[in-house]
């Protein structure tokens, strides 16, 4: 297309002073980040660059040269052209076969079968018809009918749907549509699809449900996913054998023969790469070599599943671009979507928009990931979106808005009521406390608490829901019982909310942090021989990588954790998961790690029960045995039973789903001076079992409150 000529030096000026992009570089928040990093040299640079990319911005195309939008009928394929870059789908498939972009004919994988190149896909089951060999049938959602939803001069949006026909017994129960969407003058589409079972349809189970998109490896080759998590990545073929060597598990692969060389030795593993749900945001992959970005952007997670603490997959080696709307990942069997016989259900899964940027040759390619960072917030300020057609997506004079203030009520630590600074609040389906986080068929809306505990939740589809939260630096879930109705323009204002956590009296001792996740426990450096690179010098995610279950038995070859609470600091002396050790015959042998602490002889006749608080970051095929004073007496004190399938550990997660349990330990098990709990883990035949503590405390019996 002909660029015009117009570069008048006010308007240029003006353009620059309200570009997102120059706003971001020259914020006081960012300034400080490049200073504390690199000082005002790459402050300078990013500038410059920055000016250049401007100058490239604006430099707006002759009217007269602009494309129409169009829609294009080929053999077996539809085309939708902007004049900014062209998306082909199969028909009546409804598969991604073709996106050209800034002079590349096709951004995607170009081996194998162009169906394997962009899809939406599932994983179900029959219930009670899973084998142990799998985990389910793979449905790539194969549409049988197409249909032009809506063709204007200002957007085009495309219908790929599949009506389930009672007499299969191959196919998924649901009815499934999904939709493609192209806006004039947008580097881009959007894709949503629309799930549906019929009151009467048989029961079924589904496992995940995702959009995938393959680009060519050869073109690809940065990864962005957060500020921190961005690197050059190795190609696929690195992984397959001998250029590659499988570990403890399939995904994860040791790189011995890369084509490049600088990835030899590296440990690659897409679970490294997995992000909270509350994270996803923007993540991709960038052309080094053509100055061009692929991008997804979520710009609301309300139709994930489980809530914002939720890991999912993104982006990985492939160069693979995933969004994935619901996963049992790191949390198990508990998530499986399980549809009764005769239950009807609808959900919307997205809009995510796949989002195409670049800039001229002669600026950093890398900087495409910041324009991508400012297009998300423009896309976040346009949710709901108001152009997809479709009544099942309803715009925001269609939503309601809830607001309120939570303080937390807990007198041992404050005789005032405190504000949940930075609570996580949200709406989802009623349920039990905590149950936002096993909650899959509805929606969810989440927001966080400011200073003062105020907060505001908008957007909210019509519907029914509880209210749920989470504190920072206290345990346990607040849950308001109260059903809150929400219809069309709603506007509920909750007024001031109280949240008492699990308390009996004043603390003793305590371990750890109350935060859900076991990041402030020691987590050891991993063996030299199997690192990735991206995390060598990152104290913040030094926990994903590869194989740290196996430094617990190099550190402790002959007795377990021994912890005194007098003595030791939980950041150096607390491992932060207790998993099985491994014995020299291949085997695996549970732990017992102990609890050190002193009883003051003043406190010698007191009666009642201590109470003992342990939250659980994450468990996976584990039992937790509580013992006080006699590692060896049976029955235990206290047991949870076999608990957990969240395979965090094996996933370099630091946190799963989240358990709380409360012990009584009697007075009279305690003596003056020196007292133990003991805390075991019995269960034995994986590397993968065992728990992440988030928080321990004793607490003392109510009475002892004038005491203290």
């Amino acid at each position: 297309m002909k660029k015009s000529s117009n570069t008048n030096p006010l308007n240029f000026i003006m353009f620059l002073f309200s570009s997102r992009v120059f706003h971001l570089v020259t914020t006081t928040g960012y300034r400080r980040h490049l200073l504390r990093q690199k000082g005002w040299m790459i402050a300078l640079i990013m500038l410059l660059s920055l000016f250049e990319i401007v100058i490239s911005q604006n430099q707006s195309y002759d009217p007269e040269t602009i494309q129409v939008l169009q829609l294009l009928y080929q053999d077996g394929h539809v085309v939708i052209d902007n004049g900014i870059f062209q998306l082909t789908l199969s028909n009546p498939e409804g598969f991604v076969t073709g996106v050209r972009y800034n002079g590349i004919e096709n951004v995607l994988a170009y081996t194998g079968h162009e169906n394997d190149r962009g899809y939406w896909d599932l994983v179900w089951n029959f219930p009670g018809k899973k084998t142990k060999k799998t985990k389910g049938t793979l449905d790539r959602i194969e549409a049988t009918k197409m249909e032009v939803i809506t063709q204007n001069d200002e957007q085009i949006e495309i219908s790929f749907s599949r009506t389930w026909n009672a007499s299969s017994n191959v196919t998924v129960p649901v009815n499934i549509d999904k939709r493609f969407v192209v806006l004039r003058n947008s580097s881009g589409f959007y894709t949503y699809a629309i799930f549906e079972r019929l009151q009467g349809w048989p029961a079924v189970e589904i496992d995940n449900i995702r959009l995938a998109i393959k680009l060519d490896k050869d073109k690809f080759d940065y990864m962005a996913i957060s500020d921190e998590r961005q690197r050059y990545m190795p190609l696929p073929d690195d992984r397959i054998p001998p250029r590659g060597k499988p570990l403890a598990y399939p995904e994860a692969v040791q790189l011995l023969d890369p084509v490049e060389p600088e990835f030899k030795g590296d440990v690659d593993d897409k679970y490294e790469y997995s992000m909270e749900s509350k994270d996803i945001k923007v993540h991709g992959w960038i052309s080094t070599n053509d100055s061009v970005g692929f991008w997804q952007i979520t710009p609301s997670n309300e139709f994930r599943s489980a809530g914002p603490l939720k890991q999912f997959l993104g982006s990985h080696v492939g160069p693979t671009n995933l969004a994935i709307f619901h996963s049992t990942h790191y949390v198990g069997e508990d998530l499986i979507m399980k549809f009764e016989e005769g239950e009807a259900w609808k959900k919307v899964f997205g809009p995510v928009f796949i989002y195409l940027n670049s800039f001229p040759k002669e600026v950093d390619p890398l900087l495409l990931w910041l324009e991508a960072k400012n297009q998300t917030k423009i896309e976040e300020e346009k949710w709901p979106y108001n152009f997809t057609n479709s009544s099942d997506f309803p715009a925001s004079d269609q939503r309601g808005h809830v607001s309120g203030r939570l303080l937390v009520r807990d007198r041992y630590i404050s005789s005032e009521d405190i504000p949940a600074n930075g609570s996580c609040l949200g709406l989802a389906a009623p349920g039990d406390v905590g149950a936002w986080q096993r909650e899959y068929k509805g929606y969810q809306f989440w927001s966080k608490a400011d200073e003062e505990g105020y907060f505001c939740i908008n957007n909210v589809r019509s519907g029914r829901y509880n209210l749920y939260a989470f504190a920072p630096g206290f345990i346990g879930d607040y849950h308001n019982e109260t059903v809150i109705d929400i219809s069309p323009g709603s506007n509920i204002c909750l007024g001031e909310l109280v949240y008492e956590p699990p308390r009996d009296g004043p603390t003793l001792w305590e371990i750890g942090v109350p935060d859900r996740t076991a990041a402030e426990f020691y987590i050891p450096d991993p063996n030299p021989m199997f690192v990735n690179k991206l995390y060598v010098n990152s104290s913040e995610n030094k926990y994903r990588q590869y194989g740290l279950w196996e430094r617990y038995s190099e550190l402790y070859p002959d007795e377990d954790m021994v912890y005194d609470v007098d003595v030791d600091d939980y950041s150096k002396d607390w491992f932060y998961m207790q998993v099985t050790r491994k014995l020299d015959d291949g085997g695996y042998n549970g732990t017992t790690w102990e609890i050190k602490f002193q009883f003051d002889d003043q406190m010698e006749n007191l009666t009642g029960d201590f109470k003992l608080r342990i939250a659980l970051a994450t468990s996976n095929v584990a039992e937790l045995q509580v013992r006080v004073n006699n590692v060896s007496v049976d029955p235990p004190l206290f047991t949870t039973g076999q608990i957990g399938k969240d395979n965090t550990i094996a996933r370099h997660g630091i946190h799963g789903l989240y358990w709380l349990y409360s012990v009584d330990v009697p007075a009279s098990s305690l003596c003056p001076g020196n007292n133990s709990i003991y805390l075991t883990q019995p269960l034995a035949i994986s590397p993968f079992q065992g728990f992440m503590y988030d928080y321990i405390r004793l607490e003392y019996p109510d009475s002892v409150n004038h005491i203290t």
